[in-house]
């Protein structure tokens, strides 16, 4: 098992950096809050469209640099399915996607990103086995009502080197309904002008035992960030009545592409530790390896 250490000494325009993309951001959404409340009140076309402007704006202030490939589905009502890497997915697909967000309900008790949730129409469920029922008869709800939803349906994040199982219980909603269910990819590729490596990737993915905080004042710190979204083929959902089947199918494609698209990786582990990215202790965080990362590399 080998050790590899990154982070590099803050530098002062580095701090500059993110001290003003997250005085922009919340600038942004403190403009936007009265026009959201207007229209969730009073006009549902304007509800649908600031969060999208809200993504869309909120994107190029944190330097996130968004390029898309395939054909978005935009007829009908639509589920569409993406892995999960990181917070900042929900900015990136915001930015694309005139849907809203399926969440955990826990998040609605998360400082900060509940008000974000709330500003975009966030629908929340419950995960545990005695509210399913319910749970998909409200999403049911929310897609015979026009609205198009956006679903992570791995449950968690992870490195975005591959895709984790996906909970089949969301596609209930949807198996044997004349829904469109799209599968969509989600690759973060570039650290301002150079491809992610290994020992760079939890500078954007969030995942396993990471504090949050920390890692989101790192990756504000950052140049520019490129992520890359791929709009797989539609899936009919009513001629799919199984929703395992339908839950397999959805994220086929998407393990493929981030399969193609990784690094010959090898059975191996390393170990990262993140300097700069944890409050205190040593945070050690697990991801594979090529064979030329199987040398101590010292800090950057």
């Amino acid at each position: 098992m080998t050790v590899l250490e990154s982070g590099a000494a803050l530098s002062p325009r580095a701090v500059s950096l993110a001290v003003s993309r997250l005085g922009a951001y919340v600038a942004l959404t403190l403009v936007l809050l009265p026009f959201q409340l207007a229209g969730m009140l009073a006009c549902p076309p304007l509800a649908r469209a600031v969060p999208l402007l809200h993504h869309r704006v909120g994107a190029r202030i944190l330097g996130l640099d968004i390029r898309t490939e395939g054909r978005r589905e935009d007829h009908g009502a639509t589920l569409y399915v993406a892995n999960h890497v990181s917070y900042y997915d929900i900015v990136v697909l915001g930015a694309l996607l005139p849907g809203r967000f399926v969440a955990k309900r826990e998040v609605s008790g998360w400082p900060g990103f509940a008000q974000l949730a709330w500003l975009t129409r966030t629908v929340y469920i419950d995960r545990r086995t005695r509210g399913a029922r319910s749970e998909i008869d409200h999403l049911r709800t929310v897609l015979a009502r026009g609205d198009r939803l956006i679903v992570f349906p791995e449950g968690t994040s992870s490195d975005g080197v591959r895709v984790l199982p996906f909970k089949s219980t969301l596609f209930a909603s949807v198996a044997g309904a004349n829904v469109c269910v799209q599968p969509v990819s989600v690759r973060y590729t570039r650290l301002g002008d150079c491809p992610i490596s290994h020992v760079d990737r939890p500078l954007c993915a969030w995942y396993g035992d990471m504090d949050l905080m920390p890692h989101l004042w790192r990756s504000l710190m950052q140049d520019r960030i490129g992520v890359t979204i791929r709009f797989h083929p539609a899936i009919a959902a009513d001629r799919v009545a199984d929703r395992k089947e339908l839950a397999r199918l959805a994220r086929a494609p998407i393990a493929s592409d981030l399969g193609a698209r990784a690094p010959d990786l090898t059975p191996d582990r390393v170990v990262l530790v993140w300097q700069g990215g944890r409050v205190s202790g040593d945070r050690r965080h697990t991801m594979p390896a090529q064979p030329a990362d199987r040398t101590t590399i010292g800090e950057r």
